[in-house]
């Protein structure tokens, strides 16, 4: 507990920054525009999406499935979270005064946590979806049906939400941070603080490892196949080709926008002697990294959808004229040719 938790709640620090030092900090219509920027992405995403759902494969209907979960995901976390901080932003109001009780800000931390967990979540799903229909293609049911895809998503979306209710139920605090505008896990030096804080940088950098691990057996498996001179006439399907590209850029995108903050997180958390003081205060230094580290991470919800738009077929024939030059009987082999190739 805090010297003013006992007057003000448990999720407020000292923190030392004026009003003016706010202002000068956050500017209301650049966050305004990097959300509605971030939303219109992933709703184009979304009907893209929605059209490219017709008439598709089993595993490729599978694999949008999973996408279009990613997309709604990052959708929602931007709609949830830029409410509160563009509102913030503008009204720069004291979060002591609107909310002593520590409801909102605690609301917060469980969203951040949530959405900032279920796309690194939803990655290592789909690349280990992926991996089995390419590596492993009968050890898995060959008709994955989007109600199954529909209830993995629901999975991962639980086992983030169960992480994120752990500070309300004891383990970790979710804390006003700096500049006074957003709510998130406390990167203090107590037990709770600091098995929570782990547990977060942890999972999500686990979840990138093993994204990066299975994306890279399957492209080598896919090259494999690929330029095999026995298996010429057995090439992978231009669908499989473009979902690892979407995939492999999903990836990419999420190492340089979450590796950062989750490589801090474990540092701060470990550092000694503490970061954080007896008062619950950061260095400043600390802070403004916290908030860079974190304005990098929500780049991720806007470049996600751009992954799919950018790296589909249509797309990359134009880029790359070569895609469309196959004969049409490569291009109309079954599935199961590429799978009986892999064996």
């Amino acid at each position: 507990m805090w010297p003013n938790g006992s007057a003000l709640g448990p999720c407020f620090r000292p923190m030392n920054i004026t009003l003016a030092d706010r202002r000068l900090i956050a500017s209301p219509w650049f966050a305004a525009s990097f959300c509605l920027v971030g939303l219109a992405s992933n709703v184009l995403a979304l009907r893209v999406l929605a059209g490219a759902r017709h008439g598709s494969s089993a595993t490729r209907s599978s694999f949008l499935t999973f996408l279009c979960g990613l997309v709604l995901t990052d959708f929602l976390g931007l709609l949830v979270t830029g409410a509160i901080v563009v509102s913030q932003h503008f009204a720069l109001f004291d979060w002591q005064a609107v909310d002593p009780g520590c409801h909102l800000c605690r609301f917060m931390g469980v969203v951040m946590v949530f959405f900032g967990l279920s796309p690194l979540l939803l990655g290592a799903t789909m690349a280990s979806e992926r991996y089995l229909g390419i590596t492993r293609p009968f050890s898995r049911p060959v008709a994955a049906s989007p109600r199954r895809a529909w209830a993995t998503v629901a999975l991962v979306w639980a086992v983030a939400l169960a992480l994120g209710l752990l500070p309300l139920l004891g383990l970790g605090r979710y804390t006003v941070q700096y500049p006074g505008s957003w709510c998130f896990l406390t990167l203090g030096a107590e037990r709770g603080d600091m098995a929570f804080g782990l547990l977060f940088s942890l999972l999500g950098g686990l979840s990138v490892v093993l994204s990066f691990l299975l994306n890279t057996v399957t492209v080598a498996t896919l090259c494999h196949v690929y330029h095999n001179q026995e298996a010429a006439q057995q090439r992978p399907r231009d669908s499989e080709v473009e979902m690892m590209a979407q995939l492999m850029g999903i990836m990419v995108v999420a190492s340089i926008c979450w590796m950062p903050l989750l490589v801090f997180i474990a540092q701060t958390v470990l550092r000694s002697p503490p970061a954080m003081g007896p008062s619950g205060q950061l260095p400043r230094a600390t802070e403004k990294q916290l908030l860079i580290y974190l304005r990098v991470a929500t780049w991720n919800q806007i470049l996600d959808p751009w992954m799919y738009i950018l790296f589909r077929r249509a797309v990359m024939r134009r880029l790359y004229p070569r895609l469309s030059t196959r004969p049409r009987s490569l291009s109309l082999q079954p599935q199961l040719t590429l799978r009986s190739s892999l064996q």
